[in-house]
């Protein structure tokens, strides 16, 4: 009953900031015990989680990229947004979010699986050189 939809431009240039939002339906995304990963996956790579926003409006993100990843909410709207600064072609990649509870938040952490919760059907972003 949760739906999750990924939005923003599919085209980014080199430097430039990447901006998707995540609109949530069906449950405010400050249930208790939720959290909002940002995922993606590179052409013929693995899924790989980016960082999350937590109920609480915690943040946490992937050692590799948390130095230009910026996870936001705007809880009036239920929209969670990623902003993903000087991007290059390597952030070429389908991008999802999804909502993950607590009884899963290490296990995606570990490895993210489809399987731990409810995600959207992503969107391709792809870095022009």
């Amino acid at each position: 009953q949760v739906q999750l939809q990924e939005s923003g431009p599919g085209l980014v240039k080199s430097s430039q900031t990447l901006s998707l939002t995540c609109t949530v339906s069906g449950e405010a995304i400050t249930t208790v015990y939720t959290y909002y990963f940002w995922i993606r996956q590179p052409p013929g790579k693995g899924l790989e989680w980016i960082g999350y926003i937590g109920f609480r409006g915690n943040t946490h993100f992937s050692p590799s990229l948390k130095s230009r990843t910026s996870i936001s909410r705007d809880t009036s709207k239920n929209q969670v947004t990623l902003q993903l600064s000087s991007v290059t072609p390597e952030d070429t990649a389908v991008y999802y979010c999804a909502r993950i509870t607590h009884d899963f938040l290490d296990a995606m952490l570990t490895i993210p699986k489809r399987d731990f919760g409810s995600w959207g059907q992503g969107t391709q972003v792809t870095v022009s050189s």
